[in-house]
């Protein structure tokens, strides 16, 4: 019988000649052999003997070809996060890198690319279940083919293992590999077993009570593989449609989980609700409501320079138009009309931003209508775009800005409400998802009660502080509705008068803003003292200092080697084995001028603190001392000047996919450096013969996937 479902149990046999893959619980299963170094993969009727380890393992999270060797990345440690319709959910916790070759080849570049996928897998939250498909909404599952294994029933948008797991998966399927590894043979189904997908994002489970009534409440934010990457790296659109951090959260609530018949949901749990169907207190239940956010779909950037503002970049909104019809194609295909909330700023530098936004939808729909809502605060609080009539797919847009920061302003959260009560008839006309266990489905199928037709898609800069606060408003008010139609809550009641569940409620997405965040920026969320409390304080507003600051050291010190691991995992960048030894991807080809001025900074600083604090006798001469510390201070102060004036060459920029906008940066500003009467010669010297040295690698090893 075939298994459609991943092995809960692995043992990982390796020799000499190969690795064996077994299942101790399903002896009848067919072992999974990878041959070593060749990476050939079969599979084989019974157990391979040899073997000189023996190890337990959760599961294959893929395999990858770096530049010597290819790896098979295996899950050593999982962690059990609690059950969803009685599956076990799971957090990565530990891998661990099993090389092809016997002996270890040792190459800078080899090192480094390890070391990259291992720093992302050790801070990257990454979940899996075995028997449940995580990657999908409840919605999606209950329409998807439950004889399917789980992996083909994963959406590839949320698959984030999908490229380092498409050895197995071409092997299993019988189609051509493209990761370097042979595969020879036809379809084999008893692959499938072995081919685990991982989710990257955020996953809470948690056990509680509302008004006596016991549920399950659970918060899934799921992270797109397509366009991933750090906050000033990766804003805007790309050509194939996919934007910069999209991520879907699902706020689920399952009654009588695990526990059909027993529990109930106390004296409410008769009342019917014509609209949505009705509760039955036996049966197991669930509820679910899906936000998405994601960049603003034009082609657009923000451009580190080392100074605090980023120069922002929007091309020509005509030129995108392409890209975002297949961005709101697979939105409307997937969730429906599309609720475009739009938080940016209507005044400043992120105004250009907001008026390509509205240009593209009066692109997109017929006949584009607007109206602007103004109050005492702003002339424009709200400004919506739609369609005057319903002649194709993209008037199932419907753009909504509103002014985040001047209608809260001076602390007054509160005013977030007025976006609700605009957005409150799509809201009820877009309902929510309801599904009733159906108890004679072996397979757990869900009988759908009540679809979600809709989706409100938030976004503000960075789709993270803003969008944050207006995702819970929204996630709120949608589960008090939920909670009345069903009968838990009485007309008028909301969630939040459970004093208990609001502060679970409240931290459970107030985590996921910090999830959400330290993926994208580095940093936690800001005004996540607002989601946690209901008010915004002044320790607050010191955390949300500090996290700037930090934000802004990590964006342009260390989100290049962050994009770079995003990369190499998600197969956006895949390493050639051509020039071992003669080509360094990772060496820094700046001028030795360049290179040395930060050096020469920290150097003039320590002489003056040291001149500054030296003590003398009064028979000693002071003014060499006093020129010495005049002397540095002005090289300190020279050397600053020039950081701050060319940041773009002191950026850590990605070394495997240098962005466009940086590489003519850098040669524009190295231009500039070239003419400088004082240090323009030596730079030239320098790089006589080597005009290309900071941009070389970008040829070698290239290879993007589509």
């Amino acid at each position: 019988m075939r298994n459609l479902v991943p092995f809960r149990d692995v043992n990982v046999h390796a020799s000499t000649s190969h690795y064996a893959f077994t299942s101790p619980s399903s002896p009848s299963a067919q072992t999974l052999v990878i041959e070593r170094p060749s990476g050939d993969i079969r599979l084989n009727d019974g157990a391979l003997l040899g073997a000189k380890r023996v190890s337990s393992i959760a599961g294959i999270l893929g395999i990858i070809k770096l530049r010597l060797d290819t790896y098979i990345i295996v899950i050593t440690k999982a962690q059990p996060m609690g059950r969803l319709k009685g599956h076990m959910v799971y957090k990565i916790m530990a891998t661990e890198f099993l090389p092809l070759r016997e002996r270890t080849l040792h190459d800078s570049d080899e090192d480094t690319y390890l070391t990259l996928l291992k720093s992302l897998l050790n801070t990257g939250p990454m979940y899996f279940s075995y028997s449940f498909d995580i990657t999908n909404s409840f919605q999606r599952q209950a329409s998807s083919n439950p004889s399917h294994a789980l992996w083909q029933r994963a959406d590839d948008r949320f698959f984030w293992n999908k490229f380092i797991q498409s050895a197995l998966i071409n092997f299993a399927t019988g189609a051509t590999s493209v990761s370097g590894l042979r595969q020879p043979g036809a379809h084999q189904t008893g692959a499938d077993p072995f081919i685990l997908p991982v989710m990257f994002g955020m996953m809470r489970i948690t056990s509680t009570r509302i008004k006596s009534t016991a549920l399950t409440f659970a918060l899934i934010t799921r992270r797109s593989r397509h366009r991933a990457g750090t906050r000033y790296l990766t804003r805007g659109i790309d050509e194939h449609g996919h934007v910069a951090n999209f991520n879907e959260t699902e706020q689920v609530v399952v009654l009588n989980d695990g526990a059909r018949g027993s529990g109930g949901v106390g004296g409410e749990s008769t009342i019917k609700n014509e609209k949505v169907g009705g509760f039955d207190s036996k049966d197991m239940q669930v509820m679910s409501y899906v936000q998405t956010r994601g960049s603003v779909p034009v082609y657009w950037a923000e451009v580190s320079t080392l100074q605090y503002t980023p120069d922002l970049q929007i091309r020509g909104v005509e030129s995108a138009i392409d890209a975002a019809k297949s961005h709101f194609d697979e939105q409307i295909r997937i969730y429906g009309d599309n609720y475009l909330v739009n938080l940016v700023n209507q005044r400043g530098r992120e105004v250009r931003v907001k008026e390509a936004y509205e240009q593209m939808v009066r692109m997109l729909v017929s006949g584009p209508t607007e109206s602007t809502q103004a109050d005492y605060v702003t002339n424009e609080k709200i400004h919506i775009v739609e369609a005057s009539q319903k002649n194709q797919e993209y008037d199932r847009l419907h753009y909504v800005y509103f002014d985040f920061h001047n209608e809260t302003k001076g602390l007054k959260w509160h005013r977030a409400q007025l976006l609700l009560d605009q957005l409150k008839n799509g809201l009820i006309q877009g309902q929510y998802f309801r599904g009733i266990d159906m108890p004679g489905d072996s397979q757990g199928q869900l009988e759908v009660r009540n679809r979600q037709t809709a989706v409100v898609r938030t976004n503000c800069m960075d789709c993270l502080d803003r969008t944050n606060v207006v995702q819970t408003m929204l996630a709120r008010w949608t589960l008090t509705r939920q909670l009345t139609d069903i009968g838990i809550l009485r007309p008028g009641e909301s969630a939040d008068d459970d004093a208990s569940f609001k502060v679970l409620f409240r931290n459970i997405w107030a985590d996921n803003a910090d999830v959400v965040s330290r993926s994208y920026s580095g940093t936690g969320a800001l005004k996540t003292d607002f989601t946690r409390t209901g008010e915004r304080t002044r320790a607050g507003m010191v955390q949300d200092l500090t996290n700037s600051i930090t934000r802004y050291v990590k964006n342009n010190f260390s989100d290049g080697p962050r994009q770079d691991a995003f990369d190499l995992f998600l197969g956006a960048f895949q390493p050639d084995s051509s020039g071992i030894g003669t080509s360094q991807v990772f060496v820094d080809r700046r001028p030795i001028l360049i290179q040395a001025i930060p050096y020469l900074l920290g150097m003039s600083f320590f002489f003056v603190l040291v001149s500054s604090l030296a003590r003398t006798k009064p028979e000693t001469t002071i003014w060499p001392l006093r020129i010495f510390t005049i002397a540095w201070l002005v090289v300190g102060l020279w050397c600053f000047r020039f950081i701050y004036t060319h940041g773009v060459l002191y950026v850590n920029w990605p070394k495997l996919n240098t962005p466009r906008w940086a590489n003519e940066g850098y040669q524009e500003t190295m231009g500039a450096i070239r003419k400088d009467k004082l240090i323009g010669p030596f730079v030239a010297r320098h790089e006589r013969g080597a005009s290309t040295a900071r941009i070389s690698h970008l040829e070698e090893g290239k290879k993007r996937i589509q």
